[in-house]
């Protein structure tokens, strides 16, 4: 089964290149069947620009996940990058 993400234009390029491992999201999806993943990018592409295969689905609190040092870099990574992009 196949879902259709809405995910920000720099995030959805590195998924892409393979630069990006973990996409976080605060839900999980409701079928446990979902093996891809259709990249709709944001404002200012507004398109399909891909899709991805799904590893793995992880359902992690957020104490776990901070235990989890290469999850804890990227999301550390994400965080800075959307603080910056609102500066601006």
């Amino acid at each position: 089964m196949k879902v259709l993400l809405s995910i920000k234009p720099e995030y959805a390029e590195k998924i892409l290149l393979g630069q990006k491992k973990y996409e976080f999201r605060r839900t999980l999806f409701k079928s446990t069947t979902v093996t891809k993943v259709i990249i709709y990018a944001t404002n200012p592409i507004q398109k399909v620009i891909g899709e991805f295969e799904i590893e793995q689905v992880l359902s992690l609190k957020l104490g776990e996940l901070w235990k989890k040092p290469c999850m804890l870099l990227e999301l550390r990574r994400n965080f800075m990058i959307d603080i910056f992009q609102e500066r601006k």
